[in-house]
Parts: C-alpha cells; structure tokens; sequence
C-alpha cells in the first residue's frame, strides 16, 4: 500500500482569515510547515510579531482587515496577490458568537452575528474567486462551518443558523464557480484552544464534554487544518460543494441516556 502522503504547498500563496490564534492559527501553522506562504488577518493587530503563526523559522504575515466590510475584503485579497504573486487556498475561519439568549438578545446583536459568520465569508470568496478565475490553476475557497449549522443551537441561535446558511452557500457558490474554483466546509464540532475554558467555564466541564464524544476527545486545531490541506490539495481535485465533517463521530443521541426497564426488569436505552 502508497503511504499517505502530505500535500506539498511550496509556493503556494495561503490566506487565514482569523488566523493570529484558536483555530485559524493552527491552520495557518500547518500550511506554513507545508511550504506555503501565508497571509493571516484580524480585527486587531497581534501586540507581539512574535505571537503570529509560524515554525521552522518562517512566520505568517498578518494584515489588518475587518472581513465584514467587502471593502477591507477586497483589500486582503488584493494585498496577497500582490505580495505572492496569487491567491492559492483561502480558508475563511473568522467567526464566533457571545452566548445570547433569542428571546432577549438584541436585533443589533443578531445582525452582527450573522454579519460574521455568513456575509463576511461571501465578501472574502467574492473577492478572491475573482483572483482565482484569472489563474491557470484556479484555486480553492474553504469556509469554516459548524456543527451548530447542522443541529438545534440553543443560546446561539443566530450564529448556528449563519452557518446553516454557509454550509448552503457552499454548494451554490461551488457550482457556479466551478470548474476553475472549489468551494468546501469544515464542519468541526468540539474544538479545544486557548479559549477553551473561559468558554466552558473549567476543566470539570472540558473533560466532560470530551468524555461524551465517540472518540474520546475534543478536536485539536491541527484536526481541522489537516481537513483544510486535504480539501485544497490535489487528492481533493474532485471534491467540491462539500462538507467535512469533524465531530469525532457526533453527539450521542439524547435517548441513550434515557434509561426504562426492559422485560426483565432491566434497565435498558429507549429507542
């Protein structure tokens, strides 16, 4: 049997929206160590240089850009294919939402939410598909989902139908830019980063949830870069208008921990 083999991205010009830490700095660490040149954004601009993704020496160049505004958008694409020579891989991994209950959370709060998760991506893909069109080689668009899109988010109820919404934006995006531009999700579901406790409040809860996943863990960030490098690599030249997930085998269903007695008294699962 051929050994798996890791895309070779020497070269190849990346772009990481979001990408100074959690997730996105993983992936922008992952393409770096696969020869890739890598342009991170953010809101804000790390305090230390040195805090941006890198290895072996080489580092990721972070711009400032809101990918909210399509101008800013536009701009970030424009600074990468300038300073590379094109525009390769894009994974639009800036996204979040506070906790907000739907009821009272405020119709500004909502809007911003799916401001992030839904039409900033859509700005940042506008911009780059038009760069990508121009390539002899075309080029691959990512955009980082969640399972939140997939079940009830209760609590985040904007944000997971944002990435409902960007899960079908997908599949629409990739069939009328295709051939020359392929357009996936990743879909992750529990994912432990830096700001993993202050989400859940301590580790009594992290272990918890982990524990309740089929694999035994939360995913790491490298979990969900090693997705983005298959989905742009030429092993995925056929995939696109598709959905990766990595939820470590999903939630278990809520009727498995509902116990009623079976016909001998015992207790068993109620399906």
């Amino acid at each position: 049997m051929c050994p798996m083999r890791v895309a070779d991205y020497a070269g190849r010009a990346v772009i990481v929206t979001g990408g100074t830490r959690g997730i996105g700095a993983g992936i922008a660490r992952a393409f770096l160590e696969a020869g890739a040149q890598v342009l991170v954004c953010g809101r804000t601009e790390p305090s230390d240089a040195a805090s941006l993704p890198g290895t072996d020496g080489r580092m990721a160049v972070f711009t400032r850009a809101d990918v909210r505004d399509p101008v800013q958008a536009q701009r970030l694409i424009g600074e990468a294919a300038d300073r590379f020579g094109r525009v390769d891989v894009v994974v639009s991994n800036a996204g979040g939402s506070p906790a907000a209950a739907a009821a009272t959370a405020s119709p500004r709060l909502h809007a911003k939410v799916i401001e992030l998760n839904l039409i900033a991506p859509l700005h940042v893909a506008q911009a780059a598909n038009a760069v990508m069109q121009e390539q002899p080689d075309g080029g691959s668009i990512i955009m980082i989902g969640s399972v939140s899109g997939t079940r009830p988010s209760p609590g985040t109820a904007a944000y997971g139908a944002a990435k409902a919404g960007l899960h079908h934006l997908v599949t629409s995006l990739a069939i009328e830019w295709a051939p020359k531009v392929r357009v996936n999700t990743v879909v992750p579901g529990f994912v432990t980063t830096e700001a993993s406790l202050p989400h859940y409040g301590d580790t009594g809860v992290v272990a918890a949830i982990a524990a309740g996943v089929p694999l035994g863990r939360m995913a790491t960030p490298e979990d969900v870069a090693g997705a983005c490098q298959f989905l742009a690599s030429p092993q995925a030249s056929y995939v696109s208008g598709s959905s990766l997930t990595l939820h470590g085998g999903g939630e278990p269903p809520a009727f498995l921990s509902a116990a009623v007695p079976d016909h001998d008294g015992r207790s068993a699962p109620q399906p």
